[in-house]
């Protein structure tokens, strides 16, 4: 399941990462620092800095393993295995982008991974669903991910701020980005593709976006204008 995942957002976006997340997997709760064992989180990413080196441990809670496993999102995502789905994607999408940036000695902020997660929970549940059904736009998804779902005061502590911050800033463009889809043909891709793909970022972000950046959302919408 973790490696599916990380080789998900490695093709959408492309951004091959050498090492694999489950390498870094914790499933015991009882070795994560006493201050995460209080969280009762089911997902968490732990990291810390010695130096030059980044020391990074993504703890998955097992019963959610379990019931993924027992209900694989890749074989058909549902109503009824896609919170789980969306928190195993949560601490992939930390994993990769960490290692990602890191690999290229840039720093981020905690607000840019967190919005990150939050687009590649609609980006790659989109990319599910329409590879399990390429007839049907799940409306609904945007809904469900962004309107839906609350921020757990209790669990996220003095971050709910940013955590609500990250989700606000997400929907607008998976906003953008559904409205974009639907109207150049989902499924059919044409010759407007890259067009419709780039109007998803507005102005100001393509023309700030570095040229070189690999970790880039307009190929994120070009991919998913043209399918799995």
């Amino acid at each position: 399941m973790l490696q599916s995942l990380q080789k998900l957002l490695a093709v959408i976006y492309d951004v091959p990462v050498e090492h694999d997340v489950a390498d870094f997997l914790l499933t015991d709760r009882s070795r994560l620092p006493e201050s995460a064992r209080a969280s009762g989180a089911a997902e968490q990413v732990l990291v810390a800095e010695d130096g030059d080196t980044l020391w990074v441990s993504v703890y998955l809670e097992p019963a959610l393993l379990q019931r993924l496993a027992a209900s694989d999102p890749f074989e058909a995502l549902h109503a009824g295995n896609i919170a789980d789905y969306w928190t195993v994607l949560e601490g992939v999408s930390h994993f990769v982008y960490l290692v990602w940036n890191a690999s290229y000695d840039r720093q981020i902020t905690l607000l840019e991974l967190e919005l990150q997660a939050e687009v590649d929970k609609y980006v790659a549940s989109l990319w599910l669903l329409r590879a399990q059904n390429p007839k049907r736009f799940p409306a609904e998804l945007h809904h469900l991910l962004f309107e839906r779902a609350r921020v757990d005061d209790v669990l996220a502590g003095d971050r709910a701020g940013l955590y609500r911050t990250a989700n606000r800033y997400a929907a607008r463009f998976c906003r953008r980005l559904a409205r974009t889809l639907r109207p150049a043909g989902f499924g059919r891709p044409g010759r407007g593709d890259r067009r419709a793909a780039e109007e998803v970022l507005p102005p100001r972000a393509r023309a700030e976006a570095p040229a070189h950046r690999t970790y880039s959302l307009i190929r994120a919408a070009r991919l998913l204008l043209r399918g799995p």
